[in-house]
């Protein structure tokens, strides 16, 4: 490969990791403001409900999650994570449960209901009307764990951006010793 070559490829991988340091820059400031926000609403509903109304001696007993984070392979071999929301299926899981013939017609059946697997929202432990600033909060937190999520990802993609701009110039450098 020509130095040419290897300066161009090296300016196009230094352009694209200054976007993507720019991105997580203002990922992360988004991050911190959407968890301001979401401790500042939390104060405002303790505030309104009362200070022992909204702490942990409201939580469920036993809890359950809400999301999960996942990872996956990108195209390029990097690690990308994803929130799924619970009850919400990843795509390796749609598909027939049952890998046998079915009868189409025939026998008619009433199915039995499926147990409820969806997790209440958290939000009815603190009563069935709470106020808005608690549902703001909930949002908030619900928005940062997204950036969190995303920040993530774009930090592998930086990392694996760095290793790269280390490699070519290691080979600008090997190129320009054996030219000399």
């Amino acid at each position: 490969m020509a130095a040419a070559d290897l300066r161009a490829e090296l300016d196009s991988l230094v352009l694209q990791l200054l976007w993507d340091l720019e991105e997580l820059e203002s990922k992360r400031a988004a991050l911190n403001a959407r968890v301001e926000e979401g401790w500042l609403s939390l104060s405002k509903a303790r505030y309104a409900m009362g200070a022992k109304s909204v702490g942990p001696l409201q939580y469920a007993s036993r809890m359950e999650p809400q999301v999960c984070v996942c990872t996956n392979e990108a195209q390029n071999g990097l690690q990308k994570f994803r929130v799924l929301r619970s009850g919400s299926q990843i795509p390796e899981e749609v598909g027939p449960c049952e890998a046998a013939l079915r009868r189409r017609k025939g026998l008619t059946r009433i199915p039995e209901p499926e147990p409820f697997s969806a997790s209440p929202n958290p939000l009815n432990w603190f009563g069935i009307l709470v106020p808005h600033s608690l549902r703001q909060a909930q949002a908030s937190f619900q928005e940062g764990l997204q950036l969190a999520v995303d920040m993530a990802s774009l930090q592998i993609q930086i990392n694996w951006g760095q290793s790269q701009l280390r490699g070519l110039q290691e080979k600008l450098k090997q190129l320009g010793l054996g030219a000399a």
